[in-house]
């Protein structure tokens, strides 16, 4: 249970060969069939979440929690190992002066025997930008779309629960879409970006460029980074998955220079974690971040199927 923090301890454009259907691969044994509001839906299941234990990581629980947290309050947290230590209302926090934030930060320091060289975070709730519920209904068509070129759904049902869920909004960086595409990326796999219109708000196109940047370089990289390192890798690994997502997010050049400086010798949920705490090149916080918020987004997921959906007609089983 996550305690309620008071403050009385304080004072006061080419165009990519088509990517051919078929290629042998198969997903059937991870796709979960279900009805919610009398209507069919096609997923990927998250028993991998649970079979490995990535359900029991600290920074997969701690995203959870803010993204169904009201921006209205604020987690208090250990930056390294994102544990929360307590929820508190964002406008008392707002209101302090940066003396008095810095003496409540040293105060839960020692309220919860945190170490002097600990960092402690204040991150506020985001449920005003995580719309599970409303993006629910393109998650299957995502999962359609990837599949249709050949392309693992799994990425596409990612992409869609963090990047933009259920809303069409510009990040500051210039991607728009339902998966965030950038206007040359985009450009790149045969999408009309310009001043008058703009076709990263399609769905279906969004979609296909995703599926292709996913295939043609975002997979291959990915292999040719743990390759360099001797790295042994299954393409439906989890661990594997969330690297190239990194890759998709950070651009492979960071991500190759985060491993250079791990210097890893296995593939494995511990790399993916030890990335959480590496920086080099580019690759920061929001980085680090990517992988976490995937974790969180398809667990809340899967409470949702299971809490929500009315009937479960086929579960896919390895």
């Amino acid at each position: 249970m996550i305690k309620k923090i008071t403050f009385g301890i304080i004072a006061g454009s080419f165009l990519m060969p088509q990517i051919i259907k078929g290629q042998g691969l198969s997903w059937d044994d991870e796709k979960i069939t279900l009805l919610k509001d009398n209507t069919k839906h096609t997923l990927m299941n998250t028993e991998s979440l649970f079979e490995e234990r990535w359900d029991e990581l600290a920074q997969a629980q701690f995203w959870q929690t803010i993204m169904l947290l009201s921006p209205d309050s604020c987690a208090v947290n250990v930056a390294a190992t994102r544990q929360i230590l307590g929820i508190i209302p964002v406008h008392q926090w707002t209101k302090l002066t940066d003396i008095e934030k810095s003496a409540f930060k040293l105060s839960i320091k020692a309220a919860n025997g945190i170490g002097s060289g600990e960092t402690i975070y204040i991150t506020t709730g985001k449920n005003d930008f995580y719309k599970f519920q409303d993006v629910f209904n393109s998650l299957s068509k995502g999962v359609a779309a990837f599949e249709k070129n050949g392309v693992d759904p799994w990425y596409a049902q990612s992409i869609l629960l963090i990047e933009s869920p259920g809303q069409l909004k510009k990040s500051v960086a210039g991607a728009y879409g339902a998966f965030q595409l950038m206007p040359a990326v985009a450009k790149k796999y045969g999408l009309i970006v310009n001043s008058s219109i703009d076709e990263r708000a399609d769905f279906d196109k969004s979609a296909a460029a995703a599926s292709k940047l996913i295939f043609s370089v975002c997979i291959p990289e990915a292999k040719r980074i743990l390759t360099n390192h001797g790295i042994q890798f299954k393409e439906k690994d989890l661990w594997f998955r969330l690297f190239v997502m990194h890759i998709y997010h950070a651009g492979a050049s960071n991500v190759a220079a985060v491993i250079a400086k791990i210097n890893p010798s296995v593939g494995s949920q511990a790399l993916v974690k030890e990335m959480w705490t590496t920086s080099a090149a580019s690759f920061g916080n929001n980085s680090q971040n990517y992988s976490q918020l995937i974790l969180a987004a398809q667990l809340i997921l899967n409470n949702m199927i299971y809490n929500e959906c009315d009937d479960i007609i086929h579960c896919g089983t390895k």
